[in-house]
């Protein structure tokens, strides 16, 4: 029993980070149409860009802008960017 323990963890360690579904590689961009994600996003600490996500439900958003970088992510396919308050910042929500 416990050489199948060794031998399961010797063989997942060293790919545990391909299974972690919240692990990204951001990758450096300069047009939003280089990401696979489509949103290449301004990195202010690093004067940059990087390729991330698209905005899941109820996170802040902006629509897709005829620039190359994005402030804010757009919504993924499915959700629509929406103030429900005119005080209140754009967010994703079903429609």
């Amino acid at each position: 029993m416990a050489t199948a323990f060794v031998l399961l963890v010797g063989v997942l360690l060293p790919c545990w980070g391909e299974f972690l579904p919240f692990k990204k590689k951001f990758l450096k961009c300069s047009h939003h149409s280089e990401c696979a994600s489509d949103c290449c996003l301004m990195d202010l600490d690093r004067a940059g860009a990087f390729c991330a996500p698209k905005a899941r439900m109820a996170m802040l958003c902006l629509f897709q802008t005829k620039g190359a970088i994005n402030i804010i992510c757009p919504c993924q396919r499915g959700l629509s960017c929406i103030s429900k308050d005119p005080v209140c910042p754009r967010r994703c929500h079903l429609i």
